[in-house]
């Protein structure tokens, strides 16, 4: 399995970003999916899950602003960040829920105040 992410950048507080991750994986879609963060000296946290019927959850501190998505024709993860905040400042990465699929290289997401 590889997981490719991309869309990162540099954007002011109040700013929006789309993410976007790629899984070479087949049957894409019957895997519950998740964006995590890792922000500097911070463990790895999981932001928001999709599951294969489309059902979502976020954490408390991106709900209301992140939204997940996913198109199983392309085997296509996104991750809508609206209203971005200087806390959001991490490294993004996105992985299959309760699989031991190795980590790709994540995009990095930082928000200036």
């Amino acid at each position: 399995v590889q997981l490719v992410e991309s869309g990162g950048g540099f954007v002011r507080a109040g700013e929006s970003l789309r993410l976007s991750c790629v899984a070479s994986i087949s049957i894409f879609s019957i895997y519950t999916m998740g964006w995590y963060r890792q922000a500097p000296g911070k463990e790895r946290e999981l932001v928001a899950s999709i599951f294969s019927l489309g059902g979502t959850n976020y954490a408390d501190s991106v709900k209301g602003r992140f939204t997940i998505s996913r198109d199983n024709a392309k085997n296509t993860l996104y991750l809508q960040m609206n209203s971005l905040k200087p806390e959001d400042t991490a490294v993004y990465y996105c992985n299959g829920r309760s699989t031991n699929w190795p980590w790709g290289r994540g995009t990095q997401v930082t928000v200036s105040s």
